[in-house]
Protein backbone atom coordinates (compact mmCIF):
# COMPACT_ATOMS: atom_id res chain seq x y z
CA UNK A 1 0.00 0.00 0.00
CA UNK A 2 1.50 3.29 -1.10
CA UNK A 3 1.97 6.01 1.47
CA UNK A 4 2.48 8.72 -1.12
CA UNK A 5 -0.74 8.80 -3.10
CA UNK A 6 -4.34 8.40 -2.11
CA UNK A 7 -6.13 5.88 -4.28
CA UNK A 8 -8.74 7.41 -6.57
CA UNK A 9 -12.35 6.43 -6.01
CA UNK A 10 -13.63 4.52 -9.00
CA UNK A 11 -17.14 5.45 -10.11
CA UNK A 12 -19.76 2.74 -9.50
CA UNK A 13 -22.16 2.16 -12.38
CA UNK A 14 -25.83 1.84 -11.37
CA UNK A 15 -27.55 -1.52 -11.77
CA UNK A 16 -29.74 -2.17 -14.86
CA UNK A 17 -33.12 -2.64 -13.13
CA UNK A 18 -33.31 -0.08 -10.28
CA UNK A 19 -30.66 2.37 -11.59
CA UNK A 20 -29.18 2.43 -8.09
CA UNK A 21 -25.52 2.56 -7.11
CA UNK A 22 -26.38 0.99 -3.74
CA UNK A 23 -27.72 -2.09 -5.50
CA UNK A 24 -24.53 -2.37 -7.57
CA UNK A 25 -22.40 -2.19 -4.43
CA UNK A 26 -24.51 -4.85 -2.70
CA UNK A 27 -24.34 -7.18 -5.69
CA UNK A 28 -20.56 -6.72 -5.86
CA UNK A 29 -20.29 -7.76 -2.20
CA UNK A 30 -22.69 -10.67 -2.80
CA UNK A 31 -20.49 -11.93 -5.63
CA UNK A 32 -18.75 -15.29 -5.20
CA UNK A 33 -16.16 -16.68 -7.60
CA UNK A 34 -16.86 -13.97 -10.19
CA UNK A 35 -20.44 -15.07 -10.93
CA UNK A 36 -22.12 -11.68 -11.21
CA UNK A 37 -25.17 -12.94 -13.09
CA UNK A 38 -25.89 -15.40 -10.26
CA UNK A 39 -25.45 -12.59 -7.71
CA UNK A 40 -27.89 -10.35 -9.63
CA UNK A 41 -30.43 -13.21 -9.88
CA UNK A 42 -30.23 -13.84 -6.12
CA UNK A 43 -30.61 -10.13 -5.35
CA UNK A 44 -33.53 -9.47 -7.70
CA UNK A 45 -35.40 -12.54 -6.45
CA UNK A 46 -34.85 -11.30 -2.90
CA UNK A 47 -36.26 -7.91 -3.89
CA UNK A 48 -39.40 -9.50 -5.40
CA UNK A 49 -39.76 -11.54 -2.20
CA UNK A 50 -39.56 -8.32 -0.15
CA UNK A 51 -42.15 -6.55 -2.32
CA UNK A 52 -44.56 -9.51 -2.05
CA UNK A 53 -44.11 -9.80 1.71
CA UNK A 54 -44.18 -6.13 2.74
CA UNK A 55 -46.15 -4.59 -0.18
CA UNK A 56 -43.67 -1.67 -0.08
CA UNK A 57 -41.11 -0.44 -2.56
CA UNK A 58 -38.22 -2.92 -2.08
CA UNK A 59 -35.58 -0.30 -2.93
CA UNK A 60 -36.89 1.94 -0.13
CA UNK A 61 -36.81 -1.02 2.29
CA UNK A 62 -33.19 -1.70 1.26
CA UNK A 63 -32.22 1.97 1.71
CA UNK A 64 -33.81 2.05 5.15
CA UNK A 65 -32.05 -1.20 6.11
CA UNK A 66 -28.64 0.12 5.05
CA UNK A 67 -29.29 3.42 6.88
CA UNK A 68 -30.18 1.50 10.05
CA UNK A 69 -27.09 -0.71 9.84
CA UNK A 70 -24.56 2.04 9.01
CA UNK A 71 -22.33 2.68 12.06
CA UNK A 72 -21.49 6.17 13.28
CA UNK A 73 -18.25 5.18 15.09
CA UNK A 74 -15.85 2.25 14.97
CA UNK A 75 -12.72 1.20 16.84
CA UNK A 76 -9.26 0.78 15.35
CA UNK A 77 -6.28 -0.78 17.06
CA UNK A 78 -3.38 1.56 17.83
CA UNK A 79 -0.12 0.61 19.48
CA UNK A 80 0.88 3.08 22.20
CA UNK A 81 3.95 2.33 24.31
CA UNK A 82 3.75 -1.44 24.12
CA UNK A 83 0.00 -1.60 24.70
CA UNK A 84 -2.56 -2.06 21.95
CA UNK A 85 -5.50 0.30 22.47
CA UNK A 86 -8.88 0.31 20.78
CA UNK A 87 -9.27 3.91 19.60
CA UNK A 88 -12.79 5.05 18.63
CA UNK A 89 -13.04 6.92 15.31
CA UNK A 90 -15.92 8.46 13.39
CA UNK A 91 -16.87 6.57 10.24
CA UNK A 92 -16.91 8.35 6.88
CA UNK A 93 -20.03 7.85 4.75
CA UNK A 94 -18.41 5.61 2.11
CA UNK A 95 -16.84 3.35 4.73
CA UNK A 96 -20.08 3.26 6.71
CA UNK A 97 -22.02 2.07 3.67
CA UNK A 98 -19.39 -0.55 2.88
CA UNK A 99 -19.46 -1.84 6.46
CA UNK A 100 -23.27 -1.90 6.43
CA UNK A 101 -23.39 -3.96 3.23
CA UNK A 102 -20.71 -6.35 4.48
CA UNK A 103 -22.48 -6.88 7.82
CA UNK A 104 -25.82 -7.35 6.07
CA UNK A 105 -24.45 -10.15 3.89
CA UNK A 106 -22.54 -11.82 6.73
CA UNK A 107 -25.71 -11.85 8.83
CA UNK A 108 -27.77 -13.17 5.90
CA UNK A 109 -25.28 -15.98 5.22
CA UNK A 110 -25.27 -16.89 8.93
CA UNK A 111 -29.05 -17.40 8.96
CA UNK A 112 -30.15 -21.00 9.10
CA UNK A 113 -31.70 -23.09 6.33
CA UNK A 114 -33.43 -22.19 3.09
CA UNK A 115 -31.97 -20.48 0.04
CA UNK A 116 -29.82 -17.37 -0.06
CA UNK A 117 -32.73 -15.49 -1.66
CA UNK A 118 -34.97 -16.01 1.38
CA UNK A 119 -32.15 -15.41 3.86
CA UNK A 120 -31.12 -12.14 2.18
CA UNK A 121 -34.72 -10.90 1.93
CA UNK A 122 -35.38 -11.75 5.60
CA UNK A 123 -32.20 -9.99 6.76
CA UNK A 124 -33.02 -6.85 4.73
CA UNK A 125 -36.55 -6.74 6.16
CA UNK A 126 -35.23 -7.30 9.70
CA UNK A 127 -32.63 -4.55 9.29
CA UNK A 128 -35.31 -2.16 8.02
CA UNK A 129 -37.23 -2.91 11.25
CA UNK A 130 -34.10 -2.41 13.44
CA UNK A 131 -33.69 -6.09 14.32
CA UNK A 132 -31.46 -8.90 13.07
CA UNK A 133 -27.80 -9.86 13.08
CA UNK A 134 -26.49 -6.83 11.19
CA UNK A 135 -28.14 -4.41 13.64
CA UNK A 136 -26.66 -6.42 16.53
CA UNK A 137 -23.19 -6.04 14.94
CA UNK A 138 -23.63 -2.26 14.68
CA UNK A 139 -24.74 -2.06 18.32
CA UNK A 140 -21.71 -4.13 19.41
CA UNK A 141 -19.41 -1.78 17.49
CA UNK A 142 -21.02 1.29 19.08
CA UNK A 143 -20.82 -0.33 22.52
CA UNK A 144 -17.09 -1.05 22.07
CA UNK A 145 -16.46 2.54 20.92
CA UNK A 146 -18.36 3.85 23.95
CA UNK A 147 -16.34 1.63 26.31
CA UNK A 148 -13.05 2.91 24.84
CA UNK A 149 -14.03 6.57 24.73
CA UNK A 150 -11.17 7.33 27.15
CA UNK A 151 -8.67 6.62 24.33
CA UNK A 152 -10.33 8.98 21.85
CA UNK A 153 -7.45 11.46 22.13
CA UNK A 154 -5.10 8.90 20.46
CA UNK A 155 -6.30 9.91 17.01
CA UNK A 156 -4.70 8.54 13.86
Amino acid sequence: MSRRKVAKKRPVAPDPVYQSRLVSLLVSHLLKKGKKSVAYRIFYEAMTHISETTSQDPLEVLRQAVLNITPKVEVKSRRVGGAVLQVPLEVKSDRGTALALRWLLVAARARSGRSMVVKLAAEIMDAANNTGGAIRKREDTHRMAEANKAFAHFRF
